[in-house]
């Protein structure tokens, strides 16, 4: 029931959607990282969302979400590579974020980056063009900026829930957990059930209604799906005791839900010794000079910590 995405179907409605789970991967890839606590529930938000997005991917190919804002959080970037590969990381002024907390001890999402936008972005592997969609940072959470983004870019109907927290467990104690649900609008699929109808309507300029699978107005399903979907709570998102199938059947038991074949998803890091030595022959000498720390280079992943030392006169790698 953890670390995996589960696609659904709201069956009467025609509304779709995700509903994400996220337990020792997002605790794995937080605890990585000192970040104060408000920077590592922002950081969990962003994955949940980034688990949501790349599970819609139907090629071989990376999801990347970059959240780059004025506040004290200025950089956040999180990614997901098929078929499940997720990292991420938060580059944070400690001195802006002491400074900014005084003031506002428990920031929200907005406040934590501030004014900037919010980019995603999907390569595919092969010959297929790279899309990029951007829009600015609205709203107080990355909820309302991914919303913000499906309506400009995508033109779909979208509505994202997304909960982070500390969960304590009697295995291991405390640990992160992250939870997200995901629904769109899909185009009615019903419509006016008499084509004669139908043709009469058009013919006399008539705003045709559509339909939903189950006979209702499409608009009003909707609403009355985006309204369940917020009576879930945080701590049912994070539970790892309810399943996300019976948290969805709570939620949408009415209207008939279906679920599908989950994704599952793992922290996966591209580092290694040898793309840091690369990275390294890339500087000029006095920047090399700069780097050196107790007599070695030391090259520290952002997205996972990892760290690797190099000889400063050779760039070879060498033991710590």
């Amino acid at each position: 029931m953890d670390d995996l995405v589960l696609p659904f179907r709201v069956e009467t409605t025609g509304v779709r959607g995700r509903i994400v789970r996220l337990g020792p991967m997002v605790d794995d890839i937080l605890t990585r990282h000192d970040y104060p606590e408000p920077v590592s529930r922002l950081l969990g938000e962003a994955l949940a969302l980034t688990a949501l997005l790349g599970e819609a991917l139907k090629f071989e190919g990376t999801l990347t979400i970059q959240a780059q804002g004025k506040g004290p959080v200025g950089l956040l970037v999180t990614s997901f590579t098929t078929p499940g590969g997720m990292r991420g990381f938060a580059q944070v002024d400690d001195e802006s974020y002491s400074e900014f907390v005084e003031a506002k001890p428990d920031p929200s999402s907005a406040e934590l980056l501030g004014k900037g936008h919010l980019a995603l972005t999907i390569e595919p592997e092969g010959d297929m063009d790279r899309y990029q969609g951007i829009v600015a940072l609205k709203g107080e959470s990355l909820s309302e900026a991914a919303h913000e983004y499906f309506r400009q870019s995508e033109q779909i109907a979208t509505s994202v829930k997304l909960a982070v927290g500390r969960v304590a467990t009697a295995e291991a104690g405390s640990q992160w957990r992250a939870g997200g649900l995901m629904i769109q609008h899909l185009a009615a699929e019903g419509g006016i059930r008499d084509e004669a109808e139908r043709e009469a309507q058009i013919a006399a300029g008539e705003d045709i209604e559509l339909l939903t699978p189950g006979g209702e107005d499409v608009e009003e399903a909707w609403n009355r799906a985006v309204t369940l979907m917020e009576t879930a709570e945080d701590h049912e998102m994070l539970d790892p005791l309810l399943s996300p199938e019976n948290l969805l059947y709570r939620l949408f038991h009415e209207d008939g839900v279906r679920v599908y074949e989950p994704r599952g998803v793992e922290r996966v890091c591209k580092c290694s010794s040898e793309r840091s030595h690369g990275l390294l022959k890339s500087f000029a000498d006095q920047d090399i000079g700069s780097m050196v720390e107790d007599g070695k280079l030391r090259v520290t992943c952002e997205f996972c910590s990892e760290t690797y030392l190099f000889d400063p006169e050779t760039l070879e790698p060498v033991s710590s």
